[in-house]
């Protein structure tokens, strides 16, 4: 994900030589915040009893990492469980958490294993984006990640990208920046799924085994079958994506013919609870729903623990394999917030799991009011616990906090109070519009006269309250824009006949030209529409207006989006219809500033868009 080339790539690399890891103060404590949640309760599952003497394991994991190396903040920056919020996350403290559980285990007699189930890359913060994600890397490298499945935004910058990544070597373009090389992962990703088509085999290992007291445990890895319609098609034209029940089966059944009968699913595909805040006790599935249930149901039961992704949500729970028996089903939330701690035995006679529990422990990163609650700062933000910090992991992460600091810190515009990106009932939000209003005023000059942004697009809010720099009220950082748009997509602008653009908007939703999940797509200004619930699919909309103009089937219209859309991305193939491209210069992130440039803005009407039953 390359920076703005006129922001220079030289600014990081002399940053990142001259990085002495400086460490901010801890502010004045002011207030407390509500006491941490009870510990989560964990789930068990009992197989067949030990015929032999058995061995003892743990299985530390976590998910949707992105690039999250420094704690989160706003809303994200606690775990909400059963109402209860608790500060979490910031590399320095999962590496903490993770080597507190590893010891407990050693203690216990437990050898363990690290694994991910994806998107530890991808969607990611400027301090790891604008280093290709190498930073990342290099942080899970010093953690000890073992292995991991690829998630869909590991394919964010493509496939060869992606294979860099694992095996190391200097980017194409923009060379190894922090002077010292880089080796790539020296933990093993996980492709079961991801087939290059020139070939027919994985494009990266399909699963990997690992002995714990002399008994082979086997992982399985891979994304989600769907990955292609939520990356860029352009990075993926020569892999597909295999069903992820016959491809984990197929691997399962390859495993325990060579006598790996304990067997690990690292899959980046996942499900939810019913609560979007679940108490710490529930752990048994309770209204859960998603496509990970009916995944979990047909698999082979050697397969007796899925570490899932993808949804962003927390449990760990069981579902019924295609046999019937308990299959232990968990995720780590997001953003290194959570580590799901994993002991089981292993039969030494039968290679076979006999008993395996799992719970999520948070990584708290707070520091304790001595009332069961935690300190804030006179913005109201947590306090953040320096005893509680990995130096090693603090080193690098401070390595390359230095560098972009420059960069993320700069003012580039102004906003007039907080512009949020959830969505009304139609599926319009105020940051939605702000965003497709900034890519029309940046390729206007080049004629456009409508803009449509992907809300997957949108990462984050602009909160005129928080400060990344010391800057003012409503001022807003480069770094703070880029968590808004941090896929650095081109910014295209073709031309679409009327008809072509009702039949895009159609295909926001399920049902037709192939889409199967519901999208709106965020609109610029003198865009309007309505669009009916009741409706059959590709007769949806109605009242398809430009400035009042109703839109002329016939006519031609100048179009912008980023290039992922342009592309086919989110299912809009209807946009690859589109004729005379042409790419305006820099990337999205480059039209947002630009536009806040001219702030301060307000948050959008969210009014161009309409629904009905």
């Amino acid at each position: 994900m390359p920076l703005p080339q006129r922001r220079g790539r030289a600014i990081l690399t002399a940053a990142l030589l001259a990085a002495t890891g400086a460490v901010a103060a801890i502010p004045a404590a002011q207030t407390a915040a509500a006491a941490p949640p009870p510990e989560f309760n964990p789930v068990s599952a009992a197989y067949d009893a030990p015929k032999g003497a058995t061995v003892k394991g743990q299985f530390l994991s976590y998910n949707d990492f992105h690039g999250a190396i420094d704690p989160p903040t706003g809303s994200g920056a606690v775990v909400n469980a059963g109402g209860t919020s608790t500060p979490a996350g910031g590399v320095e403290y999962l590496a903490t958490y993770l080597k507190k559980l590893r010891a407990e285990a050693t203690a216990e007699g437990r050898q363990t294993i690290t694994a991910g189930a994806g998107d530890l890359i991808g969607g990611t913060p400027l301090v790891s984006a604008a280093f290709h994600d190498e930073p990342t890397i290099e942080l899970m490298n010093e953690i000890g990640l073992q292995v991991s499945s690829v998630g869909n935004h590991e394919f964010d910058e493509g496939v060869d990208e992606l294979i860099r990544i694992q095996r190391g070597g200097c980017h194409p373009v923009d060379g190894c920046q922090d002077g010292d090389g880089f080796g790539g992962a020296d933990f093993t990703y996980l492709a079961a799924n991801t087939i290059d088509k020139r070939t027919g085999l994985p494009i990266l290992p399909p699963i990997d085994i690992k002995y714990v007291g002399g008994v082979p445990v086997g992982f399985i890895g891979m994304t989600l079958e769907g990955t292609p319609s939520i990356v860029n098609p352009a990075g993926i034209r020569n892999v597909r994506f295999t069903d992820e029940i016959e491809t984990a089966n197929k691997w399962s059944n390859l495993l325990t013919l060579f006598g790996v009968k304990a067997q690990v699913l690292l899959l980046h595909e996942g499900g939810s609870q019913g609560s979007a805040t679940p108490t710490p006790g529930v752990s048994d599935c309770t209204n859960f729903t998603g496509p990970v249930v009916p995944i979990v149901a047909g698999l082979n039961p050697a397969i007796s623990i899925v570490i899932s992704g993808h949804t962003h949500r927390f449990y760990s729970c069981k579902l019924p394999n295609s046999k019937g028996a308990d299959t232990i089903v968990t995720s780590a939330g997001s953003n290194g917030q959570l580590i799901t701690d994993i002991d089981y035995t292993l039969d030494r006679r039968t290679g076979r799991f006999t008993g395996i529990t799992a719970k999520n422990v948070i990584v708290e990163n707070g520091v304790p009011d001595g009332k069961g609650g935690w300190l804030r700062d006179a913005s109201g933000a947590f306090l953040k616990n320096p005893d509680t910090v990995d130096a090693a992991a603090k080193k690098v992460a401070d390595k390359y906090r230095a560098a972009v600091a420059p960069i993320a810190n700069e003012v580039v515009g102004s906003i007039s109070a907080d512009i949020l990106r959830a969505a009304n009932a139609a599926g319009e939000s105020p940051l939605g519009d702000v965003i497709a209003d900034a890519q029309l005023a940046y390729t206007r000059s080049a004629g456009a006269q409508i803009a449509l942004m992907n809300p997957g697009g949108i990462r984050a809010d602009l909160d005129a309250d928080q400060s990344s720099g010391g800057e003012a009220f409503g001022q807003v950082t480069y770094g703070e824009a880029f968590t808004v748009q941090p896929f650095n997509n081109l910014v295209v602008t073709q031309t679409l006949t009327g008809t072509q653009l009702k039949n895009v908007l159609e295909q926001q939703f399920v049902g037709f030209a192939g889409q199967t999940t519901q999208r709106i797509l965020q609109v610029s200004a003198g865009l309007t529409y309505t669009w009916s619930a009741s409706a059959a699919p590709g007769s949806k909309v109605s009242n398809l207006a430009l400035n009042g103009t109703p839109i002329d089937p016939a006519a031609n219209y100048l179009v912008t989006t980023n290039d992922f859309l342009a592309n086919g991305g989110d299912g809009f193939t209807n946009l690859t219809q589109g004729t005379g491209r042409v790419t305006a210069p820099g990337f999205d992130v480059d039209a947002l500033v630009a536009y806040l440039a001219t702030g301060p803005i307000a948050p959008g009407p969210a009014n161009r868009i309409t629904t009905t039953p």
